[in-house]
C-alpha cells in the first residue's frame, strides 16, 4: 500500500502530519511522533509579540543608565542593527533536524509584516524544512475596508516568500467575503500550501472575578465540514497544497479529506485527547480500509469526491443547504 502523498514540493511517507502544538516544545514528543508515524511535524508557533516583546526589552536595556551620560548613547548601536528573537525557537528547530528524519515545519503566528521578515530568513537558516505563516488576523478598525484587510494577508505571504527559498504555507480564516477569490490570490503570490482553516479561540467572561479570559476547546469531527468543503471546491484549481485541520480526530476523517483533495490531513486535538499513538492507530485504520476498498494508493483516492469530480458538483454549494433542510425528519415526541 503506497500511502505517501507530496505536500509543498516535499515528498511524505503518509498524509498524516502533526500540527502546531504544545507536543512540539519536547523534542523527545517529536521523536515519539515520528515513530508513531507522523510523516511531518509542524513546530509551536513563534508569535509576534514575542518578537516585539524582545525588540523593546533589549532597548530598554541598552539604554538603561544613558540619560547620566549622554556620550555614553553614541556607544550602542540602534535596537535595528540586531539580529533579534527567541532564539531558544532556533535552536529548537536544529536539534528537531538533527534527532529526526521527518521534515520539520517552523510556525510564524502573527498579523503583520511586523518582525517576520528578519526571522523567517533565520529559521531558515537554523534548518527548517518549510515555514506556516499563521495569520490571525482580526480587523476591529470600522474605517478598514475588506480590500485592505485581504492585502494584509498578500503583503505578509510576499514579503516572506522574497526573503526564503524553503516552501512556505499560510494557514487561513475562512472569513473573507469570497473566500474562492482570496485563496486564488494567494495561489497567485507563489505560496506553496493553504492551511484550512485556522481556529480562532474566542474570549469568554469569568462571571465571579470579572474578568476576560481566553477559553480553548479542542476541536470536535463536526469541526471538519467547513474545510472539507473547500478543499473540495479548490481541488484542481490551485498550484499550492492544500492541508486540511481542525476536526480530523479518526482514520475516517482523514479518508473523507482526502476524497475531497487534501494533500495532508493535520492532526492535533486528537492526539492531545488520546496521546501520540493515536498517529499509529489512524494510520492503520485508514491502511486497513483502503485495503478492502481496493485502493493501491492514497493518490488514487485523492481527489475522487472534489467538486471537480464529483457526480453532483453542486452538492459542495448551495443545492446542498436546500436539500439538508428539506430533507431533514424532526424527531418523534
Amino acid at each position: 500500500m503506497d500511502i505517501s502523498t507530496n505536500y509543498l514540493g516535499l515528498k511524505l511517507r503518509s498524509p498524516l502530519v502533526v500540527s502546531a502544538s504544545p507536543l512540539s516544545e519536547d523534542i523527545d514528543n517529536i521523536k515519539r511522533m515520528e515513530d508513531a508515524g507522523a510523516a511531518a511535524v509542524v513546530l509551536y508557533s513563534l508569535f509576534e509579540e514575542q518578537l516585539r516583546g524582545d525588540r523593546l526589552e533589549l532597548h530598554r536595556q541598552l539604554e538603561a543608565g544613558t540619560e547620566s551620560y549622554a556620550e555614553a548613547l553614541s556607544y550602542f548601536p540602534e535596537p535595528d542593527e540586531f539580529k533579534l528573537g527567541p532564539e531558544e525557537y532556533l535552536r529548537h528547530i536544529w536539534e528537531a533536524k538533527q534527532a529526526t528524519r521527518i521534515p520539520i515545519i517552523a510556525s510564524l503566528n502573527g498579523s503583520s509584516l511586523g518582525g517576520w521578515i528578519d526571522y523567517a530568513r533565520q529559521i531558515q537558516k537554523a534548518g527548517a524544512d518549510a515555514l506556516e505563516l499563521n495569520i490571525y488576523y482580526i480587523p476591529t478598525d470600522m474605517n478598514l475596508t475588506g480590500t485592505e484587510v485581504e492585502m494584509t494577508y498578500i503583503d505578509i505571504v510576499k514579503a516572506v516568500k522574497a526573503e526564503v527559498s524553503i516552501p512556505v504555507a499560510v494557514k487561513l480564516s475562512p472569513f473573507f467575503s469570497n473566500f474562492a477569490n482570496m485563496a486564488k490570490r494567494l495561489d497567485q503570490t507563489g505560496v506553496n500550501g493553504l492551511v484550512l482553516f485556522n481556529r480562532f479561540y474566542q474570549p469568554d467572561i469569568e462571571l465571579e472575578s470579572l474578568e476576560i479570559k481566553p477559553n480553548i476547546l479542542l476541536s470536535t469531527p463536526m469541526a471538519m465540514r467547513l474545510p472539507l468543503r473547500w478543499i473540495a471546491l479548490l481541488h484542481g484549481k490551485l498550484k499550492a497544497s492544500l492541508a486540511a485541520t481542525s476536526g480530523i480526530h479518526r482514520a475516517s476523517d482523514v479518508l473523507k479529506m482526502l476524497m475531497a483533495g487534501a494533500d495532508v490531513t493535520m492532526l492535533c486535538s486528537t492526539v492531545i485527547r488520546h496521546g501520540i499513538p493515536q498517529i499509529a492507530m489512524i494510520e492503520r485504520d485508514m491502511v486497513d480500509w483502503l485495503k478492502e476498498h481496493e485502493y493501491e494508493s492514497v493518490n488514487q483516492l485523492k481527489g475522487s469526491l472534489s467538486q471537480k469530480n464529483c457526480p453532483e458538483p453542486a452538492a459542495y454549494e448551495r443545492a446542498q443547504y436546500m436539500k439538508a433542510l428539506t430533507g431533514y425528519a424532526l424527531p418523534r415526541t
